[in-house]
């Protein structure tokens, strides 16, 4: 099986590179670093200016200039903080919009089936609680290298005043720092764990939601509430695991500082009964030490954040480490142009195996659909018609086997030029949360007029309902204003009418049309199939018999194809599918 196109070295991916994201604005970031460090040389000068107001009061000078400049460097200190700290927040959310652009831009190229392993409640979670806790890596990435700055440079004039006292403070401070970082090992495994634990819980709360109609039905709200209340559990209990150790760090910190601040207050009472240190110097040394601490609390508290920060990234990576459908030697090849007299479609012993299935959905099938006209695949459930259109599309990859498409191989089309020669209606009916315009012309190379959409709505019979919307067409679908499940059939149906591909693949495409809208489609097809190949898998076969051919498909194989008239002839299973759907209608 080869749902995973394989990684090749040129198309290695570029991981996040935290160095490289904070860079990206380096004017910004120089200001707000230049901010920032006026900052700390005002936060540093009050312990000074406070010492010589002191010692102005001893010697009874004035006081006028040393509290007027005292004032001026707090006000100032407190400005530049607080625009260094505006910078810092825009360059940290200009870097989280990069990021998570990037990051669902390639989720949405990923293999259908490499999204369903993810979850989308996983993939979910890395543009939101892994974006926000790489937005924080910003501020920390400053902080840190500041708080260390401070931490020096206020060491350095604590050596200037005393450098016994200062002695005692590094080694309290020492035994601080151990602690810390031994617990911040801890941390980033914490964090891990429960932004995975976040994904698993967001991705099955989504597919409740999705599915909520057939809980109600089936009263089965409690089942749902306790597969969700045993995921809240799991992340419950990897969060009181990250809260015991978040917890710990405030409390080793406020032990640390508590038992520096009394060492000195004795050391320094010692000195000054000796007459070793004078009152103004230790009042001053007393205040950088104050102001150290929270520098120390910075840096503690900055690593547990960064070490958070570093785990988003790493599951970020992760993400974009996972191939794409196409890698860059898809891009750099030229679509070939279709071959004139080449069929749609052919089928060349294709078989298939879906991932972690033992049994293969397709066994080594073969057929042929005419470059126009309708196609029909039918069969009982499990045949595997769904998976072979899926394979048409190459939305999976066949395990054996080689698959034709207008005359050239798929895996010589690059996969945007083969999608776009190919219209594709699923079983869901699938509208996008745009417009009901956009939808209507996904796909298309250039956009279609007003008259254009006019003519397939009423193919359709799609007219009044759009006309009723409270925009029309420019109203926007799935939320407030959203169709029925027969109007998204009928909207999709219309899309395929709009598009200018060459193939028109129709999954189960009448499951949910009344009679009048069944006729409707009946009259599409026969448009589309006049100039292009439709293939059709349905169960319903009053709606096909006037293809002009069948294939009859039954646990993935082909057991045969023809006509309407020659399959009732020759195929016992069909002519038992046919009778079984005739019985009920008489």
């Amino acid at each position: 099986m080869a749902d995973q196109p394989p990684r090749t070295a040129d198309s290695a991916p570029d991981p996040v590179r935290l160095r490289r994201e904070l860079t990206a604005e380096p004017g910004r970031l120089a200001c707000a670093l230049l901010f920032a460090l006026a900052a700390t040389g005002a936060a540093l000068a009050l312990p000074l200016l406070v010492r010589e107001i002191v010692t102005d009061f001893s010697e009874h000078r004035p006081l006028g200039p040393a509290v007027l400049l005292m004032c001026a460097a707090a006000v100032g200190g407190a400005l530049e903080q607080a625009v260094s700290g505006f910078l810092l927040a825009r360059i940290g959310e200009r870097m989280t919009y990069r990021l998570r652009i990037r990051i669902m831009e390639h989720a949405l190229r990923l293999p259908l089936a490499t999204v369903r392993t993810q979850g989308t409640g996983d993939l979910a979670a890395r543009i939101t609680s892994d974006a926000l806790l790489l937005r924080q890596v910003v501020e920390v990435a400053t902080q840190l290298p500041l708080a260390a700055l401070t931490v020096a440079a206020t060491l350095g004039v604590m050596v200037w005043i005393d450098w016994v006292l200062t002695l005692v403070t590094v080694g309290s401070l020492a035994v601080l720092t151990v602690l810390v970082l031994l617990i911040l090992r801890r941390l980033k495994a914490n964090v891990s764990g429960q932004q995975t634990a976040v994904g698993q819980i967001a991705q099955r709360f989504t597919a409740n939601l999705e599915a909520l109609t057939t809980i109600k039905a089936y009263r089965a709200e409690p089942v749902a509430a306790r597969a969700l209340a045993q995921d809240a559990e799991r992340l419950r209990v990897v969060s009181l695991e990250g809260a015991r150790l978040g917890a710990l760090i405030p409390a080793v910190l406020a032990l640390g500082n508590q038992f520096a601040m009394i060492a000195v207050i004795l050391t320094g009472g010692a000195r000054l009964a000796a007459g070793q240190l004078d009152v103004a110097a230790f009042a001053a040394f007393l205040l950088y030490l104050l102001q150290t601490i929270p520098s120390v609390s910075t840096l503690a508290t900055g690593f547990g954040r960064l070490q958070a920060g570093l785990a988003a990234r790493d599951r970020c990576n992760e993400l974009l480490a996972l191939a794409p459908e196409t890698g860059p030697e898809d891009a750099d090849r030229a679509a070939p142009a279709p071959l004139p007299d080449a069929p749609s479609v052919v089928f060349d012993a294709v078989s298939y195996t879906h991932a972690g299935a033992g049994d293969a959905a397709l066994r080594g099938i073969s057929f042929t659909t005419a470059r126009t006209g309708l196609t029909a695949v039918v069969g009982p459930s499990g045949a595997g018609k769904s998976t072979a259109l899926s394979l048409i599309d190459r939305f999976i990859r066949p395990s054996g086997g080689s698959i034709t498409v207008l005359g050239h191989d798929t895996r010589h089309w690059p996969l945007h030029a083969l999608r776009a020669r190919i219209a594709y209606v699923d079983q869901a009916f699938t509208l996008l949360e745009a417009t009901a315009r956009e939808n209507l012309q996904l796909g298309r190379t250039d956009p279609a007029g007003d008259h254009e959409l006019a003519a397939a709505l009423e193919a359709v019979g799609l007219t009044e309902d759009i006309a009723r919307l409270p925009h029309g067409l420019d109203t926007p679908l799935g939320r407030e204003s959203d169709l029925s499940g027969g109007q998204r059939q009928r909207m999709a149906l219309a899309r395929a009418l709009l598009s200018d591909a060459d193939i028109v693949l129709l999954d189960e495409p009448t499951s949910q049309l009344d009679g009048l809208n069944e006729q409707r489609f009946r009259a599409v097809v026969e448009e589309l199939a006049a100039t292009r190949a439709v293939i059709v898998v349905a169960h319903r076969l009053s709606t096909v018999q006037h293809a002009g051919h069948v294939i009859m498909m039954s646990e993935g194989s082909v057991l045969d194809a023809g006509d309407h008239p020659t399959l009732l002839e020759r195929c016992t299973p069909y002519r038992e599918l046919v009778a079984s759907q005739a019985a009920p209608a008489r």
